[in-house]
């Protein structure tokens, strides 16, 4: 990959920092492995979205690296799954995504983006030539893409621009001297972290000519922009995971399952369904079920519940004259059903990493003769690949634990599985899944990564279990510094508990560049799956449903005094940090003991109140937590660490964005204040409105470097 070019940016010292590093120790044949260093972000590809043809011959991805002017850069490759050549580039965009291989197994449509117009769908031969663009949507989003079976259409979920937030009213403005105007909302749903403000506007789904890029909405009323698409296999009938209630925000509980008729143009919905949270519906090859990914309850997608997999029966066709048929009696109204209730199994266990795209989404696919169901799983700190057969019977575990997982699609005899893989010394490369009866086989097809890899002294982690006071058990898992870390006197190292985001999410098996670089400068590293955590069965995670810093709190004080055991480290310096959720368990640590020597919260949250009503998803009173910010909130006011505040005195590190729209930026601004106050050495590190929550994961790469070179500057001043 080209090396990155240096550019007139905020923070170009620490970008340079970085790379002179990098270019100082990475290409010296005559030196050993080196230390990981925060610019090897800058030398990392990046891999995504992978699609395999139907004949299974050839898988088509997204590559991703940064690129001239500390720019992400994305572009489609190609590469067979027989393993025996290179992958080679598809296409010479800049910002070219989600590849969708057509029927035909030649036709490749995808999102290209650019600076100056809108995206628009294009499509190119896989056999060669360039992409030419074939819509001409406006300005807007562009969400999803789907093939129909025949090949003759593709179905997109876009979401035009707010029409005073444009390009041209923006130069109409800029020219005639008017101020940015005012959103004027009568909606609460109006933003969403990483997508930014939308205002009133909607997505659609939208039927696009795959001949000549015409297009037609044909779906308009969901409220949220989360939906899914699955075409029948006749291509007849759109089925769509939607939620219609005005106050869709509010009522996650009224997602239903809707499906478009082309020929009547009529849409109905699939009747029976118990009321709860859909998505990633998927219809089966023989076209006889839905299978989708749901709960019962009121609860959304975000939920210490399981979500779990559902099929039904697939409702009879309107006849293509656009009269209804005669009426068929679907199955009892019960018939619809969870094929994983009874196994404690849920489809939306994210792994987080920072060098991967963690995903909170359902990946399910039907079995190429309808008869079980192919989903991912996160248990116990790995992703796994699982089948479930429609006759009941328990799943089977088809890949081992280890390492992570993200799914593409299916070939056409269902024999190969697209998907990425990655571990905890394994950045995530391209490769397909073959699957068998009672496994599935992985085999690598990229190496992208391997060069740098190879330089690098990583530290393999140990997993360990414990057991909190109560006798619950916790899962961690330890990080030693590697060989030509640096030492200190006696022997003793200083130790860093790094705490998890969501909270229901988990740790585990993934490459992760920040606790590698901490390894390599010294510090044993700590992480784990205290109880909220995903991946260990419905009661682990709903432990601490409304009522945070409880039985999570106390998981972080056992893995605490199983940190202050290890033999080689100094009880003495211990660090701890997190981000989001895990900023507020920081903020609760810090508030509660005095063994850590320093912290570092990072995109923290600290009032509860507050943060109940300034984030994208608001809090409904009575659901998660008891009471509300405006009504009854003493749960709320108690389980916020900045209630506790008075008389903390651990040196504290704060990151923020201040374009964060899921936890605000004010939530660090209170912890900023309440050291500042009590004469608490503080140091708050605010990034620009540009960036969002997840800037650790996906944001500039020379802020990427600049955030973690200050988390090594203040572990090293303190511990």
């Amino acid at each position: 990959m080209p090396k990155p070019k240096q550019s007139n940016r905020p923070f170009e010292a620490a970008l340079k920092k970085g790379s002179s590093d990098l270019r100082s120790k990475g290409h010296d044949k005559k030196r050993h492995r080196r230390p990981i260093v925060a610019g090897d972000l800058l030398c990392m590809t990046g891999v995504a979205d992978p699609q395999v043809t139907p004949a299974g011959d050839e898988v088509v991805f997204v590559r991703k690296v940064i690129g001239d002017r500390n720019r992400s850069e994305s572009s489609l490759w190609r590469v067979a799954t027989d393993g025996k050549s290179p992958p080679r580039p598809l296409t010479t965009g800049l910002r070219d995504t989600q590849p969708r291989i057509g029927p035909d197994g030649h036709t490749i449509a995808f999102v290209r983006g650019a600076d100056d117009k809108p995206s628009q769908i294009a499509i190119i031969d896989r056999l060669g030539g360039e992409g030419r663009a074939i819509t001409r949507f406006g300005e807007g989003t562009i969400k999803l893409l789907s093939w129909s079976p025949d090949g003759s259409m593709l179905a997109v979920s876009f979401r035009p621009c707010e029409p005073d937030r444009t390009r041209a009213a923006t130069r109409a403005r800029e020219l005639s001297g008017a101020s940015e105007p005012p959103r004027v909302l009568e909606h609460r749903w109006c933003k969403l972290d990483g997508d930014g403000w939308f205002g009133e506007t909607r997505f659609a789904i939208h039927l696009v000519d795959a001949r000549n890029g015409r297009d037609r909405m044909v779906y308009g009323d969901d409220q949220m922009g989360v939906m899914d698409v699955a075409w029948s296999p006749d291509s007849a009938r759109l089925a769509i995971t939607t939620n219609r209630a005005p106050d869709a925000l509010f009522k996650p509980w009224k997602s239903e399952i809707v499906l478009y008729d082309l020929a009547s143009e009529r849409i109905i919905s699939v009747p029976g369904l118990p009321i709860g949270p859909k998505g990633s519906v998927a219809w089966s090859p023989d076209g006889s079920r839905l299978a989708w990914a749901g709960r019962t309850g009121r609860d959304g997608i975000y939920s210490t519940e399981n979500l779990e997999l559902w099929t039904c029966a697939a409702p009879v066709a309107a006849s293509s004259s656009g009269r209804k048929r005669r009426s068929v009696a679907l199955p009892a109204r019960g018939e619809p059903r969870s094929l994983t209730h009874g196994h404690d199994l849920c489809l939306a266990a994210a792994t987080l990493s920072d060098c991967a795209d963690s995903t909170f989404e359902a990946s399910i696919r039907w079995s190429d003769d309808s008869s079980s169901v192919l989903a991912r799983i996160g248990r116990h700190g790995s992703g796994h690949l699982i089948a479930v057969d429609l006759d009941g019977s328990a799943p089977r575990f088809l890949t081992e634990a280890g390492g992570e997982f993200s799914l593409g699609n299916l070939s056409g005899d269902g024999t190969l599985l697209a998907a990425t893989r990655t571990d905890p010394v394994t950045l995530p490369e391209v490769g397909v899944l073959r699957i068998g009866r009672k496994s599935a086989a992985w085999q690598p097809l990229t190496s992208f990564n391997a060069r740098l890899l190879d330089e690098l002294e990583l530290s393999k982690p140990t997993e360990h279990w414990i057991t909190a006071e109560d006798g619950a058990r916790v899962h961690l898992w330890v990080m030693e510094p590697p060989a030509g870390a640096p030492t200190t006197k006696g022997g003793r190292r200083p130790a860093v508990l790094e705490i998890h985001g969501g909270p229901h999410a988990q740790y585990g098996n993934v490459f992760f560049h920040e606790f590698q670089l901490l390894a390599a400068q010294g510090y044993v590293v700590v992480y784990s799956n205290p109880r909220g955590s995903k991946g260990y069965g419905r009661d682990h995670c709903a432990a601490i449903r409304g009522n945070w810093g409880d039985r999570d709190w106390v998981d972080i004080q056992a893995v605490t005094r199983f940190m202050e055991g290890l033999r080689g480290v100094d009880p003495k310096r211990m660090g701890i940090m997190g981000g989001s959720y895990g900023g507020y368990m920081t903020n609760w640590a810090i508030a509660h003991t005095k063994v850590f020597r320093a912290a570092i919260t990072d995109r923290c949250v600290s009032n509860l109140l507050s943060m109940g009503g300034n984030s994208d998803f608001v809090q409904v009173p009575d659901e998660y937590w008891p009471g509300a910010n405006f009504d009854r909130p003493e749960r709320l006011w108690d389980r916020s660490p900045i209630a506790h505040f008075k008389g903390v005195s651990t040196p504290t590190l704060i990151i923020h964005s201040e374009g964060d729209l899921r936890c605000n930026i004010e939530q660090s601004e209170e912890i900023h204040s309440a050291l500042a106050l009590q004469g608490v050495p503080c140091r708050f590190v605010r990034y620009p409105v540009t960036t969002s929550h997840g800037m650790s994961r996906n944001g500039p790469a020379d802020l990427r470097v600049h955030r973690l070179d200050e988390i090594v500057a203040w572990w090293k001043r303190w511990l």
